[in-house]
C-alpha cells in the first residue's frame, strides 16, 4: 500500500494509532475515501467467485490424474517385486521411461515459451527455490548422473541377457535429470498465470513421475539391503527365520567379472543420493504446482544470508558427532554378521552412540524452544506454500521412524527372551520419538518467526500518521520532547506534495506506551531474557543450536542410508511380529525416516540463515 495515503507503517503502528484515536485530541482521524481502497483487498464480486471455480476444478482434475499415474506405477512396482506372472522388469522400465519422455516434452515446451516471452514481467515466489536448495539438488543430480553411467556400464557387461529397456532407461534418466535441474534453476520460483490448466497437468505429471522414480530406487535399494540382512541372520542365532534370497541378478556371466562386481556394489552405495534427489525434485515441483494462479501479496521476502561467525561451539560439536558417526558406521559394517559376539558388540556400540547423540540433540532443541518462548516475538502468518510443505513433510516423514520405534518398544515388552543388546534398544527407541518431537517444535518456532531485525525496528518505531486536520495544535499535543520536535519539523517542510497533507508525529512517553501495550496485548508484559542472552548473544546461541542440529541430522542420515540398520539386524522384532510383517513395516517406514533427516537438515540450514 502506498505511503502517505493513510496506511500505518506497521501493524503495531496501526494499533497505536487506533488506541490514541480513542483517548484524546492527539489522535488523527484516518482518511478513508472510497477512491483510496487498496487494490489488494477488493470488494467481493460474483464474477471473481465464478472465475475461481474453473481453477479449483483444474486443480482437482490434475491431482486426480497424478494419483492415477502414481497408483498404476506402484502396482507395476509391486507386481515386479513379488515376481507376478506376466510382469517383467522391462515392462516397469518402459512405463517409467514413457513418463520421463512425456515430462521432457512438457519441460521443453515450457522453457521454450518462457524464452519467447522473457521480456514480459513474471510474478515470482521469493520463498520457493532458495539458492541453497537448488545447490543441494544439483549436487544430488550429479551423483544421480554418475549412478546412471554405472547402470549403463552394468548393462554393457550383461548385455547378452538383459533387455534393451535396461540400457535405454539409464540414458533417458540422465537426460531427464539434466533438463529437470536446468528447469528448476530457472523456473522454480515462477507463479504461472497463463495456460494454467495445461500447466497444472504438466507440473503434477512431473511431481508423480519423480515420486515413482523415487519409489523405484527405494525398492531396488531395499531389496539389496534385505538380501544382505538375510545372509547375516544366522550369525545372530535366528536360524528359524527363512533366509530365501530375493534374487534379480541376470542369468549370464559378466565380462570382465571384477569390473562388474565393483559396478554392482557402487550402484547401491549411490542409491541414497538418487533417492534424496528424486524426493527433493518432487517437493520443489509440488510448490510450483501450488503456486499456479496464486495471487501474491506485496510483502517481500527478506533474503537469507549465511554467516559463519560466532558458531564455533556448535560447529565443533557437530563435526565431532559427524566424525564419530563415520567411525561407528565403518566398525558396524565390518563386525555385523561376522560372528554372534561381534554382531552383538556392534549393536551395543551403535545404541550407545545413538543414545548419547539423541540426548544432546534433545537438550539443544529444548534450549532453543525455551529461548523462543521467553523472548516473545510476532509470528509470520502470511500464506507460504513452501513453508507449509516443509512443516507437513517434517511431521509426515517423522511418523516413519515413530512407527519403527513403537514397534521396537512393543517387541521388547512382549518378547520372552531378551538378549543383552535389546535393553539398549529400549531407551534408543524412546529417544528417537522424543527427539524428533522436540526438533520439530524448534523448527516450527524458528520458521514462523519474523526476522529479528524487523522485530527490533518495530519496537523502536515512531508512529507517523497522515491526517487532514490542522497540524500545529496536533503537533503541540503530540510532541512532548523539544529535541524530537526539532528533528521532525524540517522533515515536514521538505515533504513532497503527495504527502504534504498534515503530518502528526508523536513519540509516546513511558506511561502512554504502557497503556497502549496493555490495551493492545491485553496481558502483562512477558518475561525478559537474561542479560547474557540479549541482542547478538541470543542470536549466536540460536545459531550454534541450529548449526549443531544441522550437522547431527546429517550424521544420523548416514547410518541407515549406507546399510547400518539395527532395526534389521537385532532380530527381536522379527521373532515377535514375524519375519515378513516386520520386514514390510521397516521397508515402508525406513525411506521416510531417512528422508526426514535430510529434510530436517535442510530446514535447519534455513533456520540458521534466518536467525
Amino acid at each position: 500500500m502506498l505511503e502517505g495515503l493513510g496506511s500505518p507503517a506497521s501493524p503495531r503502528a496501526a494499533a497505536s494509532a487506533s488506541v490514541a484515536g480513542s483517548s484524546g485530541p492527539a489522535a488523527c482521524p484516518p482518511p478513508s475515501p472510497p477512491a483510496l481502497r487498496s487494490p489488494e483487498s477488493p470488494a467481493p464480486r460474483r464474477g471473481g467467485v465464478r472465475a475461481s471455480v474453473p481453477q479449483k476444478l483444474a486443480e482437482m482434475l490434475s491431482s486426480q490424474y497424478g494419483l492415477i499415474v502414481f497408483v498404476v506405477g506402484l502396482l507395476l512396482l509391486l507386481a515386479w517385486a513379488v515376481h507376478a506372472a506376466g510382469v517383467s522388469k522391462s515392462d516397469l522400465l518402459c512405463f517409467l521411461t514413457a513418463l520421463m519422455l512425456l515430462q521432457l516434452l512438457w519441460m521443453l515446451w515450457y522453457v521454450g515459451r518462457s524464452s519467447a516471452h522473457r521480456r514480459l514481467f513474471r510474478l515470482k515466489d521469493t520463498h520457493a527455490g532458495a539458492g541453497w536448495l537448488r545447490g543441494s539438488i544439483t549436487l544430488f543430480a550429479v551423483i544421480t548422473i554418475i549412478l546412471g553411467c554405472l547402470k549403463i556400464g552394468y548393462f554393457i557387461g550383461f548385455s547378452e541377457c538383459l533387455s534393451a529397456t535396461e540400457g535405454v532407461f539409464p540414458v533417458t534418466h540422465s537426460v531427464h535429470t539434466l533438463l529437470q535441474v536446468y528447469f528448476l534453476w530457472g523456473h522454480a520460483k515462477d507463479i504461472i498465470q497463463s495456460f494454467k490448466t495445461l500447466e497444472r497437468f504438466g507440473v503434477i505429471h512431473s511431481v508423480f513421475t519423480n515420486l515413482l522414480l523415487w519409489a523405484n530406487s527405494v525398492l531396488n535399494e531395499s531389496k539389496h539391503q534385505l538380501n544382505e540382512h538375510k545372509e547375516r541372520l544366522t550369525t545372530l542365532g535366528f536360524g528359524n527365520i527363512t533366509t530365501v534370497l530375493d534374487d534379480h541378478t541376470p542369468q549370464c556371466n559378466c565380462t570382465p567379472p571384477t569390473l562388474c562386481t565393483a559396478i554392482s556394489h557402487g550402484i547401491y552405495y549411490l542409491y541414497p543420493f538418487n533417492i534424496e534427489y528424486q524426493i527433493l525434485a518432487s517437493t520443489m515441483l509440488y510448490v510450483l504446482w501450488k503456486n499456479i494462479g496464486r495471487k501474491v501479496d506485496s510483502h517481500q521476502h527478506q533474503k537469507m544470508q549465511f554467516k559463519s561467525d560466532g558458531v564455533m561451539v556448535g560447529a565443533v560439536l557437530g563435526l565431532t558427532a559427524l566424525a564419530a558417526t563415520i567411525a561407528v558406521v565403518v566398525v558396524y559394517l565390518i563386525h555385523i554378521g561376522r560372528s554372534k559376539t561381534k554382531s552383538e558388540s556392534a549393536l551395543i556400540m551403535f545404541y550407545l552412540y545413538a543414545i548419547t547423540l539423541l540426548m544432546l540433540m534433545g537438550a539443544a532443541g529444548l534450549a532453543g524452544i525455551r529461548i523462543y518462548r521467553i523472548d516473545e516475538k510476532s509470528l509470520d502468518e502470511s500464506k507460504n506454500p513452501a513453508r507449509k510443505l516443509d512443516s507437513d513433510l517434517l511431521v509426515g516423514t517423522a511418523s516413519g521412524s515413530w512407527l519403527i520405534s513403537w514397534g521396537s518398544i512393543l517387541a521388547i515388552l512382549c518378547a520372552e527372551d531378551h538378549p543383552c543388546y535389546t535393553w539398549y534398544n529400549l531407551p534408543y527407541s524412546i529417544l528417537v520419538i522424543v527427539e524428533k518431537y522436540i526438533q520439530n517444535l524448534f523448527i516450527f518456532e524458528s520458521i514462523h518467526r519474523e526476522p529479528e531485525k524487523l522485530s527490533e525496528d518495530i519496537q523502536t518505531l515512531r508512529v507517523v500518521t497522515v491526517c487532514n486536520g490542522n497540524t500545529m495544535p496536533l503537533a503541540s499535543s503530540c510532541l512532548k520532547s523539544g529535541g524530537v520536535a526539532g528533528d521532525v519539523a524540517p522533515r515536514g517542510k521538505d515533504m513532497s506534495p503527495a504527502a504534504s497533507g498534515n503530518v502528526c508525529m508523536r513519540e509516546s512517553c513511558d506511561k502512554e506506551e504502557k497503556q497502549e501495550e496493555s490495551s493492545w496485548e491485553g496481558s502483562p508484559s512477558p518475561v525478559r531474557l537474561p542479560h547474557f542472552l540479549q541482542g547478538n548473544a541470543k542470536r549466536k546461541v540460536l545459531r550454534n543450536i541450529a548449526a549443531f542440529l544441522f550437522l547431527c541430522n546429517i550424521s544420523l542420515w548416514i547410518p541407515p542410508a549406507f546399510g547400518c540398520r539395527p532395526e534389521y539386524d537385532n532380530g527381536l522384532e522379527e521373532i515377535v511380529f514375524g519375519f515378513e510383517p516386520w520386514i514390510i513395516v521397516v521397508n515402508l517406514a525406513m525411506p521416510f525416516s531417512i528422508f526426514y533427516r535430510m529434510h530436517a537438515a535442510a530446514s535447519l540450514f534455513e533456520v540458521y540463515c534466518k536467525i
